[in-house]
């Protein structure tokens, strides 16, 4: 049975990051092209949060779902390590990135709660080998 993905925590709280992202970003002065540049990188990445976990709950299959969950981990960590160039750049707002790493904390709990409840036996043998069920192997 397919779960509204809206209706997840998880979704929710990555919809936060998205919203509290968007808020900081703003306060990048528009002509600093660096910082310009990370701000597009924030954004791209805050979406995924909830793209990805949307994406997971669509594909059902257990190859897929961790596929989704990956991207949506790497979007995560990667939002965290923004905040650390926003401050190597001296971006003069710093104090609020904390708003982004808090949130990050909670997400991150959420989502391993999430991915313990993906059916590992709803699977397709994905040959790759990468996003298999726990003792799954592909053939050579």
């Amino acid at each position: 049975m397919a779960v509204d993905p809206e209706q997840l925590p998880l979704f929710q709280k990555g919809k936060e990051i998205f919203e509290i992202t968007a808020k900081i970003v703003e306060l990048i002065p528009e002509e600093d092209e660096v910082l310009g540049h990370i701000k597009h990188m924030m954004l791209e990445d805050a979406a995924l949060l909830t793209v990805k976990v949307a994406g997971a709950e669509a594909g059902d299959l257990y190859d897929i779902r961790m596929e989704n969950a990956a991207m949506a981990r790497k979007a995560a960590r990667d939002l965290g390590t923004h905040c650390a160039t926003l401050e190597m750049f001296r971006f003069p707002d710093t104090q609020y990135l904390v708003l982004i790493r808090e949130a990050l904390l909670v997400y991150k709990v959420l989502f391993r709660d999430w991915v313990q409840g993906f059916d590992p036996w709803n699977y397709i043998l994905d040959d790759w080998g990468l996003f298999n069920p726990p003792g799954i192997q592909p053939e050579q």
